[in-house]
């Protein structure tokens, strides 16, 4: 009884780590024939979890949506991951989801044992939130029907809020995108046949009910999260910068982010940072604070800016020494 009943935690554990199995993959995991994995999954059934089967050779096994939600099982780490998320979850950027954040992590700290509880007691005391510049709020619902839409391979029509006002888009979603102050959706747009990027902020809610089913394009480049930096530190601005740093890459990285700017290798020794604004004398002092030599290849207007910025900088330095020697 006790080899069967592990067997069963070992099979729901599995079936909830993974959207699809095969009956194959299931008895490999398990070590057992077909026969017990069907058998395991009508107890399954039997005890209330929605296991969903599809006949045939290509068939298998997934968990279905059930009227309850079943317990989840989880190790120490994915316990103690998933606590400390919700805690962070509670003061994010996504509407509505710091009340079901902290009824959640109530839940779950009740359920831990007192090992894992003074783990995560111990982040939260050793825990202190800044306040700073938050990022336009999004809602959970929409995240999730996104996130849903990208899963399912499903079109959706969007209603998205840009320069020239409100505009129906029909897109094939593919990714969701995050910085620490926005979400945004990497899709493609039917009507463009182009991939563009969406901030999820500017997509209208309710979300369109799922279209028709797509098949996946090739990714607009393989580092998604890279083709999003591009788009998000050049289209949108007024002005767009080149910049080449004497300075390699390995070295410059850590004083910018991809939400800043695009930083790419030239050679060992130099590397080219592209970014947009719409003052050059933001983008003068953003380049200028970086710490590295560097020259500008475009635009030239932000020359003479820099210009400025320098002259500036050195009546500062004079008033300075004159007030302190």
């Amino acid at each position: 009884m006790l080899e069967t009943s592990a067997r069963l935690l070992r099979l729901l554990s599995l079936l909830q780590a993974r959207t699809d199995w095969t009956g194959a993959e299931l008895a490999g995991r398990l070590r057992v024939g077909l026969r017990t994995v069907r058998r395991d999954v009508e107890r399954l059934r039997e005890l209330g979890y929605p296991v969903d089967a599809t006949p045939g050779v290509a068939g298998g096994y997934r968990l279905g949506v059930g009227a309850a939600l079943p317990p989840l099982l989880l190790d120490d780490e994915e316990a103690v991951a998933v606590a400390i998320s919700l805690r962070t979850a509670a003061t994010g950027s996504v509407a509505g989801l710091e009340e079901g954040a902290v009824r959640a992590l109530a839940k779950l700290q009740q359920l831990l044992p007192s090992r894992l509880r003074h783990r995560v007691e111990a982040f939260r005391a050793a825990t202190v939130a800044l306040p700073g510049a938050a990022g336009p709020e999004v809602g959970a619902d929409l995240l999730a029907a996104i996130a849903a839409a990208c899963r399912d391979l499903r079109r959706v029509r969007l209603r998205h809020r840009g320069r020239d006002g409100v505009t129906v888009r029909e897109v094939e979603p593919h990714r969701l995108v995050h910085t620490p102050r926005r979400w945004y959706l990497v899709a493609w747009d039917v009507a463009k046949d182009d991939w563009r990027t969406f901030r999820v902020d500017r997509i209208e809610e309710p979300l369109g009910p799922p279209g028709a089913r797509f098949t996946p394009r090739l990714p607009p480049e393989e580092d998604v999260a890279a083709h999003v930096s591009h788009a998000i530190t050049s289209a949108p601005y007024a002005y767009q910068a080149r910049v080449l740093f004497h300075a390699p890459l390995e070295a410059v990285a850590p004083r910018t982010s991809p939400a800043a700017g695009r930083l790419e290798p030239v050679d060992a020794r130099t590397c080219l940072f592209t970014a947009g604004s719409n003052s050059l004398h933001e983008l003068a002092v953003h380049v200028a604070a970086k710490g590295f030599d560097f020259e500008v290849l475009e635009p030239p207007e932000l020359v003479p800016v820099l210009r400025e910025v320098r002259d500036r900088l050195d009546r500062a330095v004079s008033r300075g020494t004159r007030r302190w020697r």
